[in-house]
């Protein structure tokens, strides 16, 4: 490979020097100068999709599930649960259908078939950056200012997944994002055990894909978290020692020549304005199809049967038994969550019918632009938002890695930056959703299942920061209104909290509920 593009002895060292996966970083180059990636088209909207009740179900509000009866008991056995569906759920024709207690339960006691996996980003430098946070909104910024300051100064550099998640009300730091997932997995331990006893390894273990730049940042302070008082009652109470996750470490791959310096593109070595230097850049979350090839693998000879996944800084992100219930009964490949887009939602997927008349995630940016999806907004119909998060059949993800691997979408932009005018390439996960062809689409509650901050701003509304100051926004248009939109986010993170994290508010900062006081209160 090296023969077709020729490489310096000094690119070679930065290649090891800066973690990039030279391998991969020419494979790419020299599949786009063959016109590999050529078929690739932007996605286009054709139409909005609505809740159909079949592929897109409506899970916010009094859920029933339809399931072939004679399908839904075999996937039972299959998974090993002993219960006789028919005398929980209520049979018509060849349907079952199953209420939302029913499927709790159902789900719950499919978690010994179940990993868990978080997909860390980067530094938290964009998510600090200070003119990217004022340029959201002038007004919260000057509001929050003061914890803003506070908040950045201790996030900063650190991998985004191990930076506060909130910030409790008397204005200190809340404890991190993972932190707090690693919490809700072992509460959901304790409430299978409630339903169906076992030794299992339920949930466990947690599986990541971290990356070069903070691989040895997140390991350290995972071995902290044992003694955490968020995990020590818990890891004691269930016998699994979350914090020990199975990882993927995603290498880093080298930016391009910009498309307007043309055929063949080559890779970018005037990294700020110095002659020779390289950029290294993530290649996207959708590498984790490649990186955690031989994590999912181990799962699966381990006999789980299913995984979650989704980005770290979603705390709307923990497991559903619902969702499961779903996958686990109907034999689907794939269910992904996706709620109403609100004005904080714009890094991220919509839900759309593409081109080829197939529901598809469009990436706004890489894959559909930011004035396209102004556009759609603008025809009035309620646009679906991807939550990043998604459950896998194990068999079917394993059975397909190589098919996904080559044919999930290679996204190219162009950049104009501090480092020079590059272009870089990267997969999104959820496109592997126009790649399927029997999957659910989750139409689930913003402010229960997607509570994410890809700014920090976001995060200081979601904790209700200033909420009580009388020039926080707000906007006769409902879809506008901040105000409206970070008290709902703030409802939301209550309601989390005391649920899925099994917090209690206590001389206003939120501490741990007790192993007693998590089983006598099950959320559902």
């Amino acid at each position: 490979m090296e023969g077709d593009l020729p490489i310096t002895p000094q690119t070679r060292r930065q290649f090891e020097e800066l973690g990039i996966d030279g391998e991969l970083t020419l494979r790419i180059l020299k599949a786009y100068n063959d016109g590999r990636y050529d078929s690739v088209e932007p996605v286009h909207v054709k139409a909005l999709p609505s809740i159909d009740g079949t592929t897109v179900v409506d899970l916010t509000g009094d859920v029933v599930g339809r399931f072939p009866v004679d399908l839904a008991e075999k996937r039972l056995v299959d998974l090993g649960v002993t219960v006789d569906i028919r005398s929980i759920g209520r049979v018509e024709g060849g349907e079952i259908m199953l209420g939302r207690r029913d499927l709790i339960d159902l789900g719950r006691r499919i978690y010994p078939k179940v990993a868990y996996g978080i997909l860390n980003g980067g530094s938290a430098t964009s998510y600090t950056d200070l003119t990217k946070n004022r340029a959201f909104s002038e007004m919260i910024f000057d509001i929050c200012r003061e914890t803003f300051a506070q908040a950045a100064e201790i996030s900063g550099q650190r991998a985004k997944g191990i930076t506060p998640a909130f910030v409790h009300p008397d204005g200190t730091p809340g404890p991190s994002y993972v932190e707090l997932k690693m919490r809700s997995l072992l509460i959901e331990v304790l409430r299978h055990r409630k339903i169906a006893g076992g030794r299992a390894e339920i949930l466990f273990p947690m599986f990541q894909m971290t990356s070069v730049n903070n691989d040895a940042e997140i390991a350290e302070a995972y071995a902290e978290y044992r003694k955490s008082p968020l995990l020590e009652e818990l890891i004691a109470a269930t016998g699994l020692d979350i914090t020990e996750a199975l990882t993927g470490v995603q290498p880093l791959i080298a930016a391009y020549t910009h498309d307007r310096e043309g055929r063949p593109k080559r890779l970018f070595t005037e990294a700020f304005g110095e002659h020779g230097r390289i950029l290294p850049l993530p290649g996207g979350h959708g590498q984790n199809f490649q990186v955690l090839r031989p994590v999912y693998e181990e799962l699966y000879g381990r006999g789980k049967r299913f995984v979650v996944i989704g980005n770290v800084d979603n705390l709307g992100n923990t497991v559903d038994p619902v969702e499961l219930a779903f996958i686990a009964l109907s034999g689907k490949q794939a269910g992904f969550d996706f709620s109403f887009k609100t004005p904080v939602d714009v890094k991220g997927g919509i839900l759309v019918v593409d081109q080829r008349g197939r529901l598809d995630c469009a990436d706004i940016g890489p894959a559909i632009s930011p004035e396209e999806v102004l556009e759609a907004e603008r025809s009035g119909k309620p646009i679906l938002f991807n939550c990043a998060t998604g459950i896998f059949d194990l068999r079917f993800l394993v059975k397909n890695l190589d098919k996904i691997v080559d044919e999930l979408p290679m996204r190219w932009s162009n950049q104009q930056k501090d480092a020079g005018a590059y272009s870089q390439a990267e997969q999104v996960t959820w496109e592997i959703i126009g790649m399927l062809d029997d999957f659910f689409v989750f139409g689930v509650d913003k402010y229960r299942r997607f509570l994410a901050a890809k700014l920090l701003i976001e995060n200081l509304m979601t904790s209700g920061i200033g909420l009580d100051d009388p020039r926080y926004p707000t906007d006769s248009d409902a879809s506008k209104d901040l105000k409206q939109i970070a008290t709902n986010l703030h409802a939301g993170l209550q309601r989390k909290l005391t649920g899925s994290y099994g917090m209690r508010l206590e001389s206003r900062r939120w501490v741990p509920q007790s192993v007693d006081e998590i089983l006598a209160n099950d959320e559902e």
